[in-house]
């Protein structure tokens, strides 16, 4: 599994923010009203991010020595839910903050700048999100082999072929 690099998921935090900045002005033209953010949604997203951050961090503990053992699949599905938990941080981090640029770009409308707030804080809570998600997918990558263990591994005669 290939390293999630941070360029990526800015281009695709951009690209959300874009589309739904362009589709709630289009809802707003047709004289729709743009949604407001839950006060649920910072809470969940933080608890998420504390989750994947313990979970990662018991992995780091097992690659560092700190702890006798860990089950593999344990740290494997440890590795994609950090990866899932960065896309799925810069997509909130783009349709929150596409939802703050629909509301700050229309102040005249009573009640957009506390709905503004409350997008902002759930913007800044994904980002939070996406920012664990990177450190833990490093937390989970495994080091390469020292030389010995190569030469090891290199040396190793094949067992007999069972026919």
């Amino acid at each position: 599994m290939a390293a999630t690099r941070w360029r990526t998921l800015l281009a695709v935090a951009l690209v959300g923010a874009a589309l739904t900045w362009y589709l709630l002005r289009v809802l707003v033209g047709h004289g729709g009203i743009v949604p407001s953010v839950g006060w649920l949604v910072l809470p969940v997203e933080l608890i998420i991010a504390m989750v994947v951050l313990r979970l990662g961090w018991s992995v780091r503990q097992y690659l560092h020595g700190n702890r006798p053992d860990l089950d593999p699949v344990r740290a494997a599905r440890t590795a994609v839910l950090a990866k899932a938990a960065c896309y799925t941080g810069a997509l909130l981090l783009g349709f929150y903050g596409g939802t703050v640029l629909a509301l700050v770009t229309d102040l005249s409308v009573p009640g957009n700048g506390g709905r503004a707030g409350a997008a902002g804080l759930a913007a800044a809570g994904a980002l939070v999100m996406a920012v664990v998600g990177l450190v833990v997918e490093r937390f989970c990558r495994i080091p390469p082999p020292s030389d010995g263990q190569q030469e090891k591994a290199g040396s190793a005669e094949p067992g007999p072929v069972a026919g």
